[in-house]
């Protein structure tokens, strides 16, 4: 999950949660993207294209797509950056879940103190300097 959400700008949000699914060989996959796109609050923007999407928007569509898979290792680069704080909280718990439920990692880096209060181990730098934990 980047700053900057790489959406096909040609595809609809769904259309583009669904890209890895159908990569993937995964069966309905544009009905999982619909669902992904409910659970992260966008149910009635699922046939919109970035372009008609706002930027807290753009992020849930990028989040969606990078959790499609389950996948075992989750980078994400500010990922309630753009987000007002009802709806981080909401995409906090959908990562927090994906950590519990389903054992990935999230590798995170944020200001967000909500969202790094949710992590097992933190590093907190200023400066390019370690201010605690290891590295």
């Amino acid at each position: 999950v980047f700053q900057s959400f790489h959406l096909i700008p040609t595809l609809t949000a769904a259309e583009n949660v669904a890209v890895p699914l159908e990569i993937a060989g995964v069966p309905d996959a544009l009905a999982r993207a619909r669902e992904l796109l409910d659970e992260v609050g966008l149910a009635g923007r699922t046939q919109h294209y970035p372009a008609e999407l706002s930027g807290g928007e753009q992020q849930r569509a990028a989040v969606a797509r990078a959790v499609a898979l389950r996948p075992k290792l989750l980078l994400a680069d500010e990922p309630t950056g753009n987000l007002d704080s009802a709806t981080g909280a909401q995409i906090i718990e959908l990562l927090v879940a994906l950590n519990r439920e389903r054992g990935s990692t999230l590798v995170f880096v944020t200001h967000d103190e909500a969202l790094a209060r949710h992590a097992g181990r933190s590093v907190r730098l200023r400066d390019g300097r370690v201010l605690n934990g290891q590295l």
